[in-house]
């Protein structure tokens, strides 16, 4: 066993004091959204700073939760969630695969990953381009814009390289393709990388409200961020209470509403990483094993 200092010992005290502060930090603004969403009217009325509710209310959450367009955003969101992820690893991961392969113009095409990963087109390009594609209005619009990350894909592609290229010879010797090489070789091997960018997809898409406010013009099609940013920065209530006749009489404040949205649009995307977490830590070390 080794023998620690005073100092050593002293110093772990301390990041373990400063460590927690930051913990706490962080975790305060999730009780602080969760003791108010359950408050009821006189008790948020009566202080506004509340810890833990005294009496505990759904009025909120129904009023919430009974508004069609709030359910509507939430099923837009994870639509474009599941099939952006989709898309994402598809598109990602082939051509990753394919750059980690020695062609001729290889390194012309990583070049241009290169290049569009150091410099972005900007905001005013990006939206000429999706205007003139015909995406504007349209959920794609939210999707094929950001279909390949360049730093996952070079990613991707370094852990492709590490994979033993054994595994591909013995296949060809055996008459497969490289299309079957991928499928049932390349891709079952990759579980812990895909798991990993998929999360980091979903959570890209589930989050994205700036492109949403750029190019959807129907509050219809609106996913669940930009709804939000309506209530919560906004303030517009009424981009919530569209369907007055399914609201209560006597709605709950505009606070309690917000911190019910702010609930409801977090809760599924973190029920989500304890499902990845096995395949998070490996899936992120992978590529870095072979430059």
């Amino acid at each position: 066993m080794l023998h620690r200092t005073l100092g050593e010992r002293i110093t772990d005290v301390i990041n373990t004091i400063l460590l927690l502060l930051i913990a706490i930090a962080m975790f305060f603004p999730f009780v602080y959204i969760f003791s108010v969403s359950f408050s009821s009217i006189d008790d948020y009325l009566q202080s506004n700073f509340v810890l833990w509710p005294k009496h505990w209310v759904l009025d909120a959450y129904k009023y919430t939760l009974q508004n069609d367009r709030f359910i509507h955003s939430i099923f837009i969101t994870i639509y474009i969630t599941v099939i952006g992820t989709l898309c994402n690893l598809a598109f990602t991961s082939t051509m990753a695969y394919g750059l980690s392969k020695n062609f001729y113009g290889q390194k012309i095409f990583m070049l241009m990953v290169l290049f569009s990963f150091l410099f972005g087109a900007g905001i005013i390009p990006t939206y000429l381009i999706v205007k003139a594609t015909g995406l504007i209005n349209s959920i794609w619009a939210l999707i094929m814009p950001v279909l390949i990350s360049p730093w996952n894909l070079i990613v991707f592609r370094q852990f492709f390289k590490s994979i033993p290229e054994e595994l591909n010879e013995s296949a060809y010797m055996d008459g497969a393709n490289e299309f079957k090489i991928f499928s049932r070789i390349i891709l079952p091997l990759s579980k812990p990388a895909m798991a990993t960018f998929g999360l980091f997809y979903a959570v890209m898409l589930w989050n994205n409200y700036f492109t949403g406010i750029l190019y959807l013009n129907d509050p219809t099609k609106w996913p669940i961020q930009v709804l939000l940013r309506q209530i919560v920065v906004v303030n517009d209530m009424t981009a919530i209470s569209a369907t007055a006749n399914q609201m209560l009489t006597n709605p709950p404040p505009a606070e309690t509403i917000q911190m019910v949205s702010i609930l409801l649009a977090t809760v599924p995307i973190l029920i989500i990483y304890p499902f990845l977490q096995k395949h998070f830590a490996k899936g992120v070390m992978l590529g870095s094993v072979k430059g």
